[in-house]
């Protein structure tokens, strides 16, 4: 009877007993903020391991991996369901112009305009939206989708817009056609050489309206100023197309100090969210304050390094080539300053302790500073090269041997496919867009789409990578396909490779412990779906620092 009564004691005291137990262990699991689960992670550690649940405590990463696990070790706040899709590290671009892109979304479109009458057209109607602007600005432009590719002439312009001064930037910044009333703001309607640069000049011997790289310089200095609080606005604006395809982290290369003020302001009162590295402009004044001062760095603000231009663009014959241009025997192209004035300025930065990213379009380009660059190197200084659009076989070996690091846009390959080979010839275009090449000479390659001169979306990037194909397929082998670029790599140039390429790989670039939470959620996996589905893949939710900043449904 005594052990029927311990047996029926025991049956009442274990529900209790489990209870108990079952409080004692929720009070040791850890509070988080946030558990994602039901995804496919894409962590990019180095074992590229894909992990169903992450846990997230004040902005960072708690732990990756199974989601039976995590629930059994955390108590979140709040749980985020993926639905079954498809995670990735927030994306990087390596090269950018994120200031750039805002004041164009205040100027006329030009991009894919099939003429200059279409040109033409696209400005009259941006003008009868916008009837009080003191002048007409666009961005765009480029002679080579033309059938007649030839520069166009400011008589156009003229006839369209007596009334105004026009200003026109070409499709990659290093060109402007402007009219007779912006010559004559600048004073510019006499011939005149400009170091650097060009004013494209008629047969009678007057100013065409075309300007190259530092002349475009001489008329944009006459533009008025857009307003602080115009500016403001308008990056707001562009964060939240940014935050719509995924990217959390941009590289502006090149601002002056005065914006760098702006972002750091923004972000500062919470209204600018997203992370920027910034690349100072290397003017005298920016060299000076910073060597005053010494770097920005906070949680959003990362500024360590120095803008250089070597050369200007290929479309534009601005690039600075080893032989002539194919298509223009008497044209080699030019830099935008003496090399001993390049050499000078990394003699300033690597003083100072900081990054230079010099920009380099052609041959002759990369080859003088990635000579320069190697009387400086001595360790994990990590200086770029922006582009590296044109390289010789012989000049790799420095990318490796002294740490440079290569910064390449996928998509400049796919869009000057079509005219690059007129311009550098068969034989020297196998050594242009080699992001392949690029690749095994240095180790990695920091990836990124140089906007506004191409679209924003890294989709694209990823595509053009991977596919080395346009929108509709063409070629259909791929434009120089040994070129192309694995998923992996591709990835990792957008993820922790262009963390790295900015100091930054321990704080981001992979969603490991310890690493800020920036993340996206995507439908469709990158890692395995058509490579012609990839253009049209979908952000689903964006998150920063573990806080959602873009969703998907709220934009229905």
């Amino acid at each position: 009877m005594r052990q029927l009564l311990l047996a029926v004691s025991l049956l009442l005291l274990s529900p209790l007993m489990w209870s108990c137990e079952k409080k004692h262990q929720d009070t040791r699991r850890e509070k988080i903020d946030l558990l994602v689960v039901n995804a496919s992670i894409y962590t990019v550690d180095s074992s590229f391991t894909v992990a169903e649940a992450m846990a997230i405590k004040n902005g960072l990463i708690v732990a990756t991996g199974e989601r039976k696990e995590l629930e059994q070790r955390y108590d979140a706040q709040n749980i985020y369901d993926a639905g079954g899709h498809f995670v990735f590290p927030g994306f990087y671009d390596a090269h950018c112009h994120f200031i750039g892109y805002a004041q164009t979304l205040a100027q006329a479109d030009l991009v894919g305009a099939a003429s200059p009458q279409e040109v033409i057209e696209r400005l009259k109607a941006f003008r009868k939206q916008n009837p009080d602007l003191p002048w007409l600005l666009g961005r765009g432009w480029d002679q080579n989708d033309w059938s007649d590719k030839s520069f166009p002439d400011r008589r156009l312009l003229d006839e369209a817009f007596p009334d105004i001064p026009v200003f026109l930037t070409r499709i990659d910044g290093h060109a402007a056609w402007v009219n007779t009333k912006a010559l004559q703001e600048a004073a510019l309607l006499q011939a005149r050489k400009v170091e650097g640069g060009s004013i494209r000049l008629r047969p009678d011997g007057s100013p065409s309206g075309i300007l190259i790289d530092n002349a475009v310089d001489l008329v944009e200095r006459h533009i008025p100023p857009m307003s602080r609080e115009m500016l403001s606005k308008l990056l707001l604006k562009a964060q939240q197309n940014c935050f719509a395809v995924g990217l959390t982290t941009l590289s502006d290369a090149g601002l002056p100090l005065e914006h760098i003020r702006l972002l750091d302001s923004l972000q500062q009162s919470g209204s600018l969210r997203m992370r920027l590295y910034v690349m100072a402009s290397a003017t005298p004044e920016n060299i000076a304050f910073f060597r005053k001062n010494g770097r920005i760095k906070t949680d959003r603000l990362n500024v360590r390094s120095f803008k250089i231009y070597a050369d200007g663009a290929l479309g534009s014959r601005g690039a600075f080539l080893l032989a002539p241009y194919h298509d223009a025997p008497g044209e080699r192209g030019f830099l935008l300053q003496s090399e001993a004035a390049l050499d000078k300025l990394y003699s300033q930065i690597a003083g100072m302790g900081f990054q230079a990213n010099t920009h380099c379009i052609g041959d002759a380009a990369n080859r003088t500073v990635l000579r320069l660059y190697a009387k400086y190197l001595k360790g994990n200084e990590r200086w770029r090269i922006e582009h590296a659009q044109v390289v010789q076989p012989e000049d790799l070996t420095y990318f490796r041997k002294y740490g440079i690091i290569p910064s390449v846009q996928p998509t400049h390959a796919t869009s000057d496919m079509y005219w690059a080979e007129s311009r550098l010839g068969k034989e020297r275009l196998a050594f242009a867009y080699a992001y392949k090449s690029l690749l095994d000479a240095a180790g990695l390659l920091a990836l990124g789409t140089d906007f506004p001169v191409e679209r924003i979306s890294p989709f694209l990037t990823f595509y053009a990578a991977l596919s080395r194909k346009d929108l509709n397929g063409f070629p259909p082998e791929g434009f120089l396909p040994e070129q192309a670029l694995s998923r992996r790599d591709i990835l990792k140039g957008m993820t922790i490779w262009a963390a790295y390429a900015n100091f930054e790989e321990n704080e981001r670039g992979s969603l490991e412990a310890g690493k800020q939470a920036d993340f996206i959620v995507i439908d469709r996996d990158l890692m395995k779906v058509e490579a012609a589905d990839i253009p049209e893949a979908k952000v689903l939710a964006t998150f920063i620092g573990g806080e959602q900043v873009y969703s998907a449904e709220n934009e229905k």
